[in-house]
């Protein structure tokens, strides 16, 4: 699993032409699920992804979290995040989830997150969408397996 978060004063995602999810200061999450990925990992990230202390306090240090801001989150799902790009010029996808499988755990993530955060909004899994952000920073946070959340 890959979260790609992004600090944001705002971010939206429009699917032909409309405007389905939109959010103020918060994450903008790009999630990228694998073909070995579980409810358990996404429950890894989950945590992580919210207790994640990237806002600043009164002193100007990034010592709060999304909690602490009140901060709201936009999902959006991007299988593209597992493309590998080592042999030739054309990215392979073989690493990326099965749409079925990423698409039940990406609205899992969606589930367990609203039970947390008041506003969640969320792109529309498999469509072709627009991403529209305000990077506040910029500030980029990259998880990934590189963290350690297999057992």
């Amino acid at each position: 699993m890959k979260f790609v978060i992004q600090r944001v004063s705002e971010a939206s995602v429009t699917v032909d032409n409309r405007v389905i999810g939109s959010i103020g200061k918060g994450f903008l999450v790009l999630i990228g699920v694998g073909k070995d990925d579980t409810k358990e990992d996404a429950d890894f990230y989950i945590k992580k992804m919210i207790g994640l202390r990237i806002f600043e306090d009164e002193n100007g240090k990034t010592n709060l979290s999304l909690k602490d801001v009140d901060g709201q989150l936009l999902l959006v799902s991007q299988f593209t995040l597992y493309a590998n790009c080592k042999k030739g010029n054309r990215p392979s996808f073989i690493e990326a989830g099965e749409p079925a499988q990423a698409e039940a755990l990406y609205e899992y993530i969606i589930e367990e997150c609203r039970k947390q955060i008041p506003v969640v909004e969320c792109g529309e899994f498999g469509a072709y969408m627009q991403v529209r952000l305000c990077n506040d920073g910029p500030f980029t946070i990259i998880l990934d397996e590189s963290i350690g959340q297999r057992h």
